[in-house]
């Protein structure tokens, strides 16, 4: 009887070898495959690899998976990681992502580019006119920070915020500061401001934001920027896009498509406004894509 016992267990320990063989052989040819190169499953063409951080904020997917589908062209297979404001820069730095193209400076990331700006590669400004402060609906008669300790009650003595490692929110935390405002600045996510943000809206509330330019909902909304007399948010900003060192010596084409590669805030509004109303970043971007050739061609070098 313990014989027979055992010759089970011996056909059961066989099997689960044979099978972990098989599994192990299919698993590791997967691996192997992950490397510079993959190949595209339409044409067969070989596509070099190449890491692109973003933060997972509208802004930024839209310009992320614009980059992938249009970089595909050029013979890259590129891979959106997203993460957080200062993990996107220490990674950049580290050399753990190729490129990022979402550099709020000089004032809303200014804090990331002095901790980690001797270790990347400036590339240029890809995007002009932006600007980050804080926002209400048109219809509030409050039209300065400075304004708004007499009007604390207005508001609740809340500004509605975002993550707490966001650029704005530290701007904020500044802000609170410099002007000695009694307000509570709430934490929570873009999603989150934007739904406070409608609601209020929807039911003629007053609300204060941070906010940031460009960015769908002053498209879908009438809102506008309080006046910052001290100047905490700074002036008119721009998008950059850095590397990583090396990247130019790596992959000299790439970084010549990022070298051409600029847009105006309409371009990214108008993906931004679509992913809003129900349609997938990927899908958004690829409307734009479409409907964009000329721009994209420049981009690409086919424009002679």
């Amino acid at each position: 009887m313990l014989s027979i016992k055992r010759k089970k267990i011996y056909l059961i320990l066989v099997v689960l070898f044979f099978a972990f063989v098989i599994a192990a052989g299919c698993t590791g040819s997967g691996d192997e495959s992950a490397g510079k190169i993959n190949k595209d499953s339409a044409s067969g063409e070989e596509l070099k690899k190449a890491v692109l951080i973003a933060i997972p904020y509208d802004t930024e997917l839209s310009s992320a998976n614009v980059l992938k589908i249009v970089l595909r062209e050029a013979g890259y297979d590129i891979e959106i990681k997203t993460v957080d404001v200062g993990i996107a820069w220490q990674g950049l730095s580290s050399g753990s992502g190729d490129f990022y193209v979402g550099a709020w400076l000089p004032t809303c990331h200014g804090q990331y580019l002095e901790k980690f700006g001797d270790d990347i590669v400036f590339v240029r400004k890809n995007l002009e006119g932006t600007r980050c402060g804080l926002a209400v609906p048109d219809y509030v008669k409050v039209n300065s920070i400075a304004e708004m300790n007499a009007n604390k009650e207005l508001f609740d003595s809340e500004i509605v915020g975002i993550e707490p490692g966001a650029g704005i929110m530290k701007g904020t935390e500044d802000a609170v500061e410099s002007y000695s405002l009694d307000y509570n600045l709430l934490t929570g996510s873009e999603v989150g401001m934007c739904t406070a943000l409608k609601s209020a809206i929807d039911s003629g509330e007053p609300i204060v934001v941070t906010a940031w330019s460009p960015h769908w909902m002053f498209v879908k909304w009438d809102l506008k920027y309080l006046d910052d007399p001290e100047n905490v948010y700074g002036g008119e900003e721009y998008i950059a896009s850095y590397t990583r060192k090396g990247l130019k010596e790596d992959m000299p084409d790439l970084y010549s498509f990022i070298e051409r590669f600029h847009w105006e805030t309409s371009d990214m509004e108008s993906i931004m406004l679509d992913m809003n109303e129900g349609m997938s970043a990927e899908d958004a971007a690829q409307k734009w894509v479409d409907n964009n050739p000329e721009l994209v061609n420049e981009w690409l070098d086919k424009t002679s």
